[in-house]
């Protein structure tokens, strides 16, 4: 699958830099960060989610 992001220059600039440092394409560094996002964005989420979640507890008690 390709898709298209729009990033600002700097950010553009940045991840040449990273990837140069590397020494990978930059549609792999991409690509790379991407697939560790999906592996490990959504433990982040929920761990965070859970600590909301049980924090307000007692506030969404009160309004159900």
């Amino acid at each position: 699958m390709k898709i298209t992001v729009d990033i600002t220059a700097e950010q553009e600039r940045q991840l040449r830099d990273v990837a140069s440092r590397l020494n990978i394409a930059v549609h792999e560094l991409a690509a790379a960060a991407v697939r560790d996002l999906l592996a490990h964005g959504s433990a982040d989420f929920d761990r965070v989610a859970s600590r909301v979640i049980n924090k307000n507890s007692e506030l969404y008690r009160r309004l159900a």
